[in-house]
């Protein structure tokens, strides 16, 4: 029940040995309200017997009885009881009551308590005991045995037991509830811990730092940040790798790409030469992007600095992209445009900045077919700066849209990629605290690039202020 709990667990472990303590209790409360209960029940019967005894005389030689109404009266009570009684004498001789009550197998000078049942099956406590009369020498035996029903004594054993069961079940139930505050309560610093490793951007590799964390928890804290530590580490020696090769490729293919140039520059009349040369100086290229693509998912994936984060004017940025890929743009006949909100401004860097925006533009103008359009829209939305990149080329489908996201993978071999251009644009986008989904073009076909960045501090109060 309470296996996925830690919770649940310790509140059953601390509320079953109090159960077992209050159900044992109760026990113990039920066997005294019966002892208090029989008590009172058998000096009532024995009072009754004492005066119905005492009652017995001689009369003109022979033995008789008068019951009194006090020897009666004793049992009265709100469960109307059935009260009987039998008086006899020598030779089983009636003098008075019931004569088919039954008696005990010896019955002594001494009063004897008994349970019996009477004929009709109900069940009775009773008392009997044996007085001898003397009168002119000579001896009676009188029997007197009074008997009651136990209604009255029931009652009595649940008014007795009422209260104290009542204390017992609301101390349980006071103990559950506070004990479940407690856990809650004391259980709030694993909760936060909890929270602040389930919260986590995948590459945010810091410690955990818990406030009054309990000496129990922190081996486990402790254990965690180690853990973290070495993934970090590791992390770091694998974007370091990957930089310091990328840094070492790029000069030499920057000369073998000059080289090939040079090459490719003489006069060369030997076809398939020239050929083997052109395929050189493509694949040089690709090598060369593919290298720099490397060098900027490093830098992206390197945890941004605490607090160093710029003001970057995102319009301008934005429109600076823009005129470096307007030339790409007019190759390809494709209608680049852009509608920009004036003085939005984000926090972040801005060489990471340009290059989110370069490579959204850039996956979008290589993907959408000759004569279409490519549109770049800012707007501010509460404390975060929207931008979104529109075009009217064949889209991703929907199974394909969160795969693009994986590195190299690519969606189409229509066009040159790396497969590099968006996890490089997503891990920008949540290194400086933003996102970006993917979705359809409204107008038809085409894909929406959403990105939401937050906006610089200043001029979310700069808007404020205005606003006033």
């Amino acid at each position: 029940m309470f296996s996925g709990s830690l919770r649940g667990r310790l509140l059953w472990w601390l509320l079953l040995p109090l159960a077992a303590f209050v159900s044992i209790s109760g026990v113990i409360s039920y066997r005294f309200a019966q002892t208090n209960a029989d008590l009172v029940q058998d000096n009532a019967l024995l009072s009754s017997m004492r005066i119905i005894g005492e009652d017995v005389d001689w009369a003109n030689g022979t033995v008789s009885i008068q019951v009194p109404p006090a020897a009666l009266e004793l049992f009265e009570s709100p469960e109307q009881d059935s009260v009987f009684y039998r008086v006899e004498a020598s030779g089983h001789r009636l003098l008075a009551g019931m004569p088919d009550l039954p008696l005990p197998p010896h019955v002594g000078d001494s009063p004897k308590l008994y349970v019996t049942h009477l004929a009709d099956g109900r069940a009775v406590r009773a008392v009997a005991y044996m007085r001898q009369l003397y009168d002119s020498g000579r001896n009676e035996e009188v029997v007197v045995a009074v008997a009651k029903t136990e209604r009255s004594r029931d009652a009595m054993v649940w008014r007795l037991l009422r209260p104290q069961l009542f204390g017992e079940v609301l101390t349980l139930v006071l103990a559950m509830v506070f004990v479940y505050l407690g856990l809650t309560f004391e259980l709030r610093p694993l909760m936060k811990v909890k929270d602040d490793v389930a919260d986590r951007n995948p590459s945010e590799l810091e410690p955990i730092r818990v406030t009054r964390l309990h000496v129990e928890l922190r081996p486990i804290v402790d254990a965690i940040n180690q853990c973290i530590a070495r993934m970090g580490q590791q992390a770091a020696t694998q974007r370091q790798f990957i930089s310091d090769a990328a840094h070492q490729l790029r000069t030499p293919l920057a000369l073998l790409l000059a080289q090939i140039q040079f090459a490719r520059q003489r006069d060369n009349r030997d076809v398939p030469l020239a050929e083997a040369l052109a395929g050189m100086h493509k694949s040089s290229r690709k090598l060369t992007t593919l290298t720099n693509k490397l060098l900027l998912l490093a830098q992206a994936e390197s945890p941004a600095p605490s607090g160093e984060h710029e003001r970057v004017d995102l319009s301008a940025l934005i429109a600076g992209v823009l005129e470096e890929l307007i030339a790409f743009a007019q190759s390809r006949e494709i209608d680049l445009g852009a509608e920009l909100e004036d003085g939005l401004s984000v926090a972040g860097d801005e060489a990471l900045t340009a290059a989110l925006v370069t490579n959204l533009v850039d996956n979008a103008l290589r993907y959408t077919q000759p004569g279409g359009r490519v549109t770049v829209q800012t707007q501010r939305r509460d404390d975060m700066a929207v931008v979104r990149v529109i075009d009217n080329g064949p889209g991703i489908s929907a199974q394909a849209r969160e795969r693009v996201f994986e590195r190299f993978y690519r969606a189409s071999s229509h066009a040159e990629g790396t497969g590099l251009g968006l996890p490089i644009v997503r891990e920008i986008a949540h290194r400086q605290g933003g996102t970006i989904r993917l979705e359809s073009n409204e107008e038809g076909a085409g894909l929406v690039a959403t990105v939401e960045m937050r906006l610089w501090a200043g001029a979310t109060r700069d808007v404020a202020q205005s606003v006033e």
